[in-house]
């Protein structure tokens, strides 16, 4: 009761912050509407509290418990030796051997079981609790309010970012930012995906202003901040970002003409980096990281005996592997949903969704706009972003029950893309009514 109390607390404030700062005045979109979409997101968190509580009860394989144990475990330093909390909470100076026998040792998920040749991203998680214990006093649903107030911040700087772009389906992005049943349940909990929406928004936000000539001082600071977040919590998605954005940007520094062409010559210089990064950076193989990747995932998905597992061919670091794994990358990120629809709730949640969103595709292909009218420089960096993030999750993801939660960052990205080809002027009027600002 004293943490309900206190999460309701908490959230009282965060809704008075929305309420008065300049950061959440959005066009077409009201403080009170973020309010509401900030509540909404914390019942979400609730509701995957009680699915990993009380359906799904092995609290050592649940996210939202690992890395909150852990962050308690780091915690106790604070009472201990103040300065070695500060020492672990920023990882400067933590490279101590007592740092590891009283601290990483006991933690459970500190080390992987299948250690990997990237940074472990769960590192990032357990300081983000070990941070908010200074504020929950142990109580669990305050994490949840903290991590749905900083996925909040995040969605509304993607909203930002894109919204004038949007025009006059601005209702439909904002529903798909934070509507979308794989992006509200997936980002609202104490999990890597609710600080990764946050990072890449504000991003996403950060950089289209300085390039544009129209940043605040914070934002020149925001984007090296966001790019370590992002690099340290889920490298592949800012991976597959940052292509896109690149030229997406020089489409806008010029013009917006022949979009097609420079999207095209971003991509072929950032495969050519990819595929040469050893030569960039030594002992770094991109191919080689996303192969060890692949590897210890399906390594680990045999170990527990994963219900949702899919298995194709095992991926080799050389490029002909990749290219003949191509599209079973595809099929897993983007039809794969429609297997497991008998396998619970969340299977049945994710193959409906899955519908939708290909029902909206073809809807939108149905009432589409003449091709010279369409955005093409918002069209190519949708299906830039969605195409290359789908592809490595794909590749590395064998097991649907996870991949679905991987996607969640490219699916509203998927509906402004079909946004794009959508002529408002052909929708029935019913719906032309109530989804046009």
């Amino acid at each position: 009761m004293i943490g309900a109390l206190l999460a309701l607390a908490y959230l009282a404030i965060f809704l008075f912050v929305i309420r008065k700062s300049a950061f959440f005045q959005a066009p077409g979109l009201s403080p009170a509407t973020i309010g509401l979409f900030l509540f909404i997101k914390v019942l979400a968190g609730t509701a995957l509290w009680y699915v990993y509580t009380y359906i799904h009860t092995d609290r050592a394989t649940a996210d939202i418990y690992r890395y909150f144990d852990d962050g308690n475990i780091m915690f106790r330093a604070f009472a201990e030796d103040p300065m070695d909390y500060l020492r672990m909470l920023t990882g400067i100076g933590n490279d101590q051997e007592r740092f590891d026998v009283g601290y990483y040792q006991v933690m459970h998920n500190w080390y992987r079981q299948f250690e990997s040749n990237m940074y472990n991203d769960a590192h990032t998680m357990i300081r983000f609790n070990a941070f908010v214990r200074l504020f929950s006093f142990g109580h669990y649903h305050v994490h949840t309010v903290f991590a749905c107030f900083f996925c909040t911040i995040g969605l509304v700087a993607l909203y930002k970012a894109f919204a004038e772009e949007a025009g006059a389906v601005q209702k439909v992005w904002a529903l798909a930012l934070f509507l979308l049943p794989s992006v509200l349940f997936w980002s609202s909990g104490v999990i890597k995906e609710s600080l990764l929406f946050f990072g890449l928004g504000l991003f996403v936000l950060s950089v289209k202003a300085v390039v544009v000539g129209r940043a605040h001082w914070w934002q020149w600071v925001i984007v090296p901040c966001c790019l370590v977040l992002l690099f340290f919590l889920k490298f592949y998605v800012l991976l597959s970002m940052v292509p896109a954005l690149v030229a997406y940007l020089w489409c806008h520094r010029t013009g917006h003409t022949r979009p097609l062409l420079k999207f095209a010559i971003v991509y072929v210089v950032f495969i050519l980096l990819g595929l040469n990064s050893g030569l960039i950076y030594p002992n770094f193989n991109i191919l080689e990281v996303l192969w060890v990747k692949q590897r210890d995932f399906l390594g680990l998905a045999q170990e527990v005996n994963a219900g949702s597992l899919i298995a194709g061919e095992p991926l080799e670091p050389r490029l002909g592997s990749f290219l003949r794994n191509t599209p079973h990358a595809l099929f897993m990120s983007f039809l794969s949903p429609f297997v497991t629809w008998r396998q619970g709730p969340l299977g049945l949640m994710s193959a409906v969704e899955n519908l939708a969103l290909f029902g909206v595709l073809a809807l939108t292909i149905h009432w589409r706009k003449p091709w010279k009218e369409v955005d093409h420089t918002l069209l190519c960096f949708c299906i830039g972003f969605c195409l290359l993030l789908a592809l490595v999750i794909g590749w590395t993801t064998p097991v649907v029950g996870a991949l679905v939660r991987y996607r969640a960052p490219f699916l509203p990205f998927f509906v402004l893309g079909c946004l794009c080809l959508l002529d408002t002027s052909r929708l029935p009027a019913w719906l032309r009514n109530k989804l046009i600002r």
